[in-house]
């Protein structure tokens, strides 16, 4: 009986043996599972957050593109209206010889000056720089230059500019001043002097 015993231990024994063995392989594969399943969960993770910031950065940039469409809705619109601004412009700026055109103009000038100011309640504002101010590439185009010996002015105001908010519609048309050949000719000789007095 003893020998039975110890033939049913040893079954016993190899059986815990056996499911040991069992419970370790499934421990394993279970082991294995959790690590894909949390390698899956830190993807899809990562996933979620770029695709999340890639939508905030989109709804950003719409939010930034409508601002900007309602700030400069009217540009368009000004671009047809400047031509009829700039004649309109000139035609008061004509010198008249009768007392009834100069009435006239004085109404006209009026109504200019409304339309101005309806489109100046919008962002909409003239440039015009006078004789002798500083030249701005930023705001200006130079049609013609003219040789001065202060370069760098404006010698003479073709057209007004335009501007919309912060936004340039249309630059002022001037002829710009440069130096005088005979003055630049002088300044590269002072220049050379002094080098050569330096050395």
């Amino acid at each position: 009986m003893e020998e039975e015993k110890k033939e049913g231990l040893q079954e016993n024994g190899a059986e815990v043996e056996d499911k040991k063995e069992k419970k370790s392989r499934k421990e394993e594969k279970l082991l294995r599972k959790i690590e894909e399943l949390e390698a899956a969960v830190a993807h899809w993770k990562n996933e979620y957050y770029r695709v999340y910031a890639d939508t905030q950065n989109l709804r950003k940039s719409l939010e930034e593109d409508g601002k900007n469409a309602i700030k400069y809705r009217a540009e368009g619109f000004l671009e047809e209206l400047i031509p009829a601004l700039d004649a309109f412009y000139s035609a008061l700026q004509a010198n008249s010889t009768s007392p009834e055109v100069e009435n006239y103009k004085i109404g006209f000038s009026y109504i200019y000056r409304q339309i101005v100011s309806a489109l100046e309640s919008e962002g909409f504002k003239e440039i015009e720089p006078k004789v002798g101010d500083p030249f701005d590439p930023r705001f200006m185009h130079a049609l013609d230059t003219e040789e001065s010996e202060t370069p760098g002015k404006v010698a003479k105001v073709h057209a007004k500019g335009y501007q919309l908010k912060d936004r340039l519609v249309k630059p002022v048309m001037v002829t710009a001043t440069v130096l005088k050949a005979e003055t630049k000719e002088d300044h590269q000789q002072e220049n050379k002097d002094e080098q050569a007095h330096k050395a």
